[in-house]
């Protein structure tokens, strides 16, 4: 058996469509472009792009912290800064960071937006194990 028929579908970034079996080309919706962005905004660390140094949250920097409120709220308030600021597309409704009640370590992270061309709510959910 080759690689090739192992693989159900071809491996790239979300954003880079191809054609299926009839030759359609599917790009990805509002909703999944808006929630990768997130993604990559809340994952992203300011100084790591080369050509845009404020970019991103940085959510790692708090990955030995220990998980108190004083920790929470500074995730909190980093979460919003660079969703203001980089996510135009979103109207920000709120941002909860929670213990996780299963584990002392790790964080909830909600992020409750509206697509700002729809005013459909979304809400995307992360885990972060502080750690500290």
């Amino acid at each position: 058996m080759s690689i090739d028929s192992q693989l159900k579908s071809p491996i790239g970034w979300p954003l880079l469509a191809g054609p299926d079996a009839s030759g359609q080309w599917h790009w990805p919706g509002l909703e999944r472009s808006v929630s990768d962005g997130l993604r990559a905004l809340l994952s992203t660390r300011p100084r790591e792009l080369m050509m845009h140094a404020d970019y991103g949250a940085g959510l790692q920097d708090f990955l030995h912290e220990p998980n108190t409120l004083a920790v929470r709220a500074r995730i909190l308030e980093r979460i919003q800064t660079a969703v203001a600021r980089y996510e135009q597309r979103v109207q920000l409704d709120r941002v909860e960071v929670s213990e996780d009640e299963r584990d002392a370590a790790a964080v909830r992270i909600e992020v409750h937006y509206r697509l700002r061309r729809t005013g459909e709510p979304q809400r995307l959910a992360l885990a972060l194990n502080l750690g500290g």
